[in-house]
């Protein structure tokens, strides 16, 4: 891995990306050049170690999405590709005709990344200790007789398809919970900062403000936490999130969770493809379920 990481990518889109209140303009294409550095099937992602793309972004490693999996089966780690990115005028993207320009033979292949554990339903989640967004010490532990969503960002994440896309679906999640205070009652939802060192109580109170809403305690059902490099880590590894941190950027993959209120998992979920209404279903399963094993 190099340095190059997503950051540049934020002041891109920045230029490229109109006002809201402007008509969207036509899809875009840009020609691109890198090395595959990983195949993710379940996402349907491929992260390239990737050229500046003229007019657009600087040289990089950042995950694409293809909209074809079986664009997925061209090329391998180690490969150079080209292929042509499309960035759509309601700010989605993907690659486009991945043709390998230079395969690597299997002996030069770098070595494969180990698997992230698959965490299974009723396995018991790690009591880490937290810091959310008011500088106060939590664990996991103090959720117990609550379902618990989670998901995992870092804020400064660039991706509208990544972290950004969590915080949104979270909080149409809390929207649906908002709806039924009964429910609400008895669930609670967490954001789990990656970004230990940058997103601070501070950052994430700024951040998360906008999502969890006004009135005397906004955070009170959602908070946004991050804490201590080792606690942090313990909880992702747990739950199968891949990170890479390189002078403060990361490449990552997406994970949420559902918690039963006894502490337990109920599912793990990969990647952004869900509906908060299946996130909401599970929690109100989860409550009923606790519900009714009380004697």
């Amino acid at each position: 891995m190099t340095a190059r990481r997503l950051l540049p990518f934020l002041a891109c889109l920045a230029f490229v990306l109109p006002p809201a209140c402007r008509k969207a303009p036509p899809d875009k294409r840009y020609p691109v050049k890198g090395t595959v550095t990983e195949i993710d099937r379940p996402g349907k992602l491929i992260t390239l170690d990737h050229d500046d793309i003229p007019g657009y972004m600087p040289a990089m490693i950042m995950p694409f999405p293809v909209e074809d999996p079986t664009l997925l089966d061209v090329a391998r780690p180690g490969d150079e590709v080209t292929a042509a990115l499309v960035i759509t005028g309601d700010n989605r993207y993907w690659l486009q005709d991945i043709v390998v320009s230079r395969r690597v033979p299997d002996a030069e292949r770098p070595s494969a990344r180990p698997t992230a554990r698959e965490p299974r339903p009723g396995e018991a989640l790690p009591d880490v200790s937290l810091v959310n967004q008011d500088g106060r010490t939590v664990r996991l532990a103090d959720y117990r007789g609550r379902a618990l969503a989670l998901t995992f960002i870092f804020t400064r994440c660039p991706l509208p398809d990544f972290c950004p896309l969590m915080t949104r679906s979270f909080a149409a999640v809390a929207r649906s919970l908002a709806a039924d205070p009964a429910l609400q009652a008895r669930t609670h939802l967490l954001s789990v900062s990656f970004d230990t060192a940058y997103d601070t109580p501070e950052v994430l109170r700024r951040y998360g403000t906008p999502f969890a809403g006004a009135g005397p305690r906004p955070f009170a059902h959602w908070e946004f936490v991050s804490g201590a490099p080792d606690q942090v880590r313990t909880l992702w590894e747990f739950l199968g999130l891949e990170v890479e941190e390189d002078g403060g950027q990361f490449v990552h993959n997406l994970r949420t969770a559902v918690v039963a209120p006894d502490g337990t998992l109920v599912r793990s979920i990969r990647g952004s493809d869900w509906r908060p209404e299946d996130v909401v279903a599970d929690l109100r399963a989860a409550v009923d379920r606790a519900a009714a094993a009380r004697p």
